[in-house]
């Protein structure tokens, strides 16, 4: 039984290991491919940037220059922290309410977010970007208000799964120390949810931050306001004309911050998971 075992998980280990590899190749290449000449490319897309073929920084500085790559990161930034704050503060005070409080409204309230999970984006993009230009919505505010919409399905979900778990004792003893509903979610909950909170905030990061088709739709191309995976697209051109060199590099200072904070913060993703899975 223990060699059985011992087989298995050697299997196991192998194929997570050609799973990395499988994942990994194309990471590699895109940063290999960032300091080679744009000609080469093409021609050369698994050789080594060595000799004739590397360009140094130069596909890094022709894509900076022109995209106004800082620009767009600074958008991207803005829009990714401030979207991710107000799913997790709205969506964590949505779905402690529909927990404590049992009634028909917060039940139908609950079953309307799951729906939301359900419903593909395609089906509503056309609608939603003539409504947000009709609300002026455009605009790095409007696109925070639009993330915490399309945000809010999983994140109640998954929050509403770890307050189940939550002991009501705790709450009803801070009640009794003279704590109204708002102190008793900010320093009783709150704190208890850190788990979750952060497993949301990870998966939400992610997600806003490599976004492409939601910006395109609602803000454009024609605007200062454009983010990351709308400036990298610039270098598409038209009629065929692609600037390879300069689009490999941009995709990998594009990656970078979203890597650094995911394995900064990966640990607490299957402990958040878990424990969103609970069932009260």
């Amino acid at each position: 039984m223990q060699r059985k075992r011992k087989i298995q998980q050697g299997f196991v280990f192998g194929l997570l290991c050609c799973l990395v590899i499988v994942f990994l190749v194309p990471i590699f290449f895109v940063l290999m491919n960032s300091f080679k000449g744009k000609l080469y490319i093409s021609d050369n897309p698994f050789a080594l940037p060595t000799g004739e073929l590397f360009v140094g920084l130069e596909n890094y500085v022709q894509g900076i220059d022109k995209t106004g790559f800082f620009s767009a990161f600074g958008w991207t930034a803005f829009i990714t922290v401030f979207s991710v704050l107000a799913i997790v503060l709205f969506t964590s005070m949505t779905a402690w309410y529909i927990t404590r409080v049992k009634s028909k409204s917060s039940e139908m309230l609950y079953f309307a977010f799951v729906f939301s999970m359900v419903v593909p984006f395609q089906m509503i993009m056309f609608t939603m970007s003539k409504l947000a230009d009709m609300l002026k919505l455009n605009n790095p505010l409007g696109m925070i208000v639009l993330y915490l919409g399309f945000g809010a399905g999983l994140s109640v979900f998954m929050f509403c799964g770890f307050v189940k778990s939550i002991p009501l004792e705790i709450e009803e003893a801070a009640m009794i120390d003279g704590c109204n509903p708002l102190i008793t979610f900010f320093r009783v909950v709150l704190p208890i949810l850190k788990p979750t909170v952060i497993t949301v905030a990870i998966l939400n990061a992610m997600w806003i931050w490599n976004d492409y088709l939601l910006p395109y739709l609602v803000i454009g191309v024609s605007t200062p306001y454009k983010t990351i995976p709308v400036a990298v697209q610039y270098l598409m051109g038209s009629y065929g004309a692609k600037d390879y060199g300069s689009l490999m590099a941009l995709l990998v200072l594009s990656i970078i911050p979203i890597i650094v904070f995911y394995l900064c913060c990966q640990k607490y993703i299957i402990e958040g998971v878990v424990a969103g899975a609970v069932k009260g």
